[in-house]
């Protein structure tokens, strides 16, 4: 057995977000809010010491809530997934199952012996669907033989194995967006800053440690020199603030000693520079926007005093017109009583 625990202590488990995703569908979808639990198989690669987790695939289960050696899983569904699932990826294959505990349960060693027939050494993997704590929310086991001290019998019991989290680039990129609007109603907006203050921080953490990583590995001749990539770098190390200004002694503390800290100063000056960049920007936009006003209403008063002239040139030539009519008028009405006139003699 010694031999055994020493070669799954050098396992480890991949989890992909896809995995994570899947089962807190199926769980919200068949027993939310509810003490029951979902199951259902888990697709991968096994390379060496590392079990890479891809895919999954959900399965009808269900247990006696009172006494959990009553359960019914269906086999000819998990056979007939398993088929489709080969047609697709080859590549996966069928290596344990899950279930969303979020501890282990009673069952799990009957069931687990119920997937070695798909697979040799069936791994379980447990997906904490709500969890309490910050931190990876999956659990990883492998059964194995324990030999009791007379030696004379053994008895089968699950053995942790270290588990992650692990996409890639194209992975990362719709988790992330999958998860932008997602927000936790019952929390409270402090709580929110915090945590997602605490993912952005070990976000951080992990990129720089894989850009030391590299660094340390390009420096020990293990990869070649790429300069493209050091160019990147060193544009993300200047866009970092100064950090070597001098530490100073303001003015207001002075009669104190309290120094400020070159750490803060640094950030300081950097965010103020920014913020000057957005000042500047704020007012030539406010600039440009009088400006246009301005412009707006000089068209406008232009527009205006043109109208004017020609309602103005459009009355003048009415007035025009109207004597002539009434000139010409009179001259017919001349002209008509010489006639009669005319007539009489």
């Amino acid at each position: 057995m010694s031999a055994e625990l020493t070669q799954l202590s050098n396992k480890n488990v991949t989890v992909a977000p896809l995995v994570l995703l899947s089962v807190v569908d199926h769980y919200n979808r068949s027993v939310k809010d509810t003490k029951k639990r979902v199951l259902g198989v888990l697709l991968g690669d096994v390379r060496g010491s590392t079990v890479k987790v891809t895919n999954s695939f959900a399965v009808p289960f269900e247990e006696d809530d009172k006494k959990s050696s009553v359960w019914f899983l269906d086999h000819n569904y998990v056979e007939a997934m398993s088929d489709m699932f080969k047609k697709v990826n080859a590549k996966e294959k069928l290596i344990g199952w899950y279930h969303s505990g979020p501890k282990l349960r009673g069952s799990d060693l009957e069931i687990n012996e119920l997937f070695k027939k798909y697979t040799p050494n069936p791994l379980l993997l447990i997906v904490d669907v709500q969890p309490k704590t910050v931190g990876i929310p999956t659990d990883a086991y492998i059964a194995i033989e324990e030999i009791k001290d007379d030696g004379t019998s053994a008895e089968r019991t699950f053995v942790h194995i270290p588990s992650s989290i692990e996409a890639e680039e194209a992975e990362e990129i719709g988790v992330e967006h999958l998860l932008r609007d997602i927000r936790d109603a019952a929390a409270g907006s402090l709580s929110l800053r915090i945590t997602n203050q605490l993912q952005s921080l070990q976000g951080l953490h992990h990129r720089i440690r894989d850009i030391a990583v590299y660094l340390q590995r390009v420096l020990d001749g293990e990869l070649p020199v790429n300069h493209v990539i050091l160019g990147k770098l060193q544009d993300v190390f200047n866009l970092l603030p100064n950090l070597s200004t001098t530490t100073s002694v303001s003015q207001a503390d002075a009669s104190t000693g309290a120094e400020l800290n070159d750490h803060g100063k640094a950030f300081t000056v950097k965010t103020n520079d920014d913020m000057m960049i957005v000042y500047l920007s704020s007012l030539v936009r406010a600039i440009i926007a009088f400006h246009n006003l301005i412009e707006n209403k000089i068209e406008n008063r232009k527009s205006s005093a043109i109208g004017e002239k020609k309602d103005t040139s459009k009355s003048d030539a009415a007035g025009a017109d109207t004597p002539k009519a009434e000139g010409a008028d009179g001259e017919t009405e001349k002209g008509s009583g010489d006639k009669t006139e005319n007539s009489r003699k």
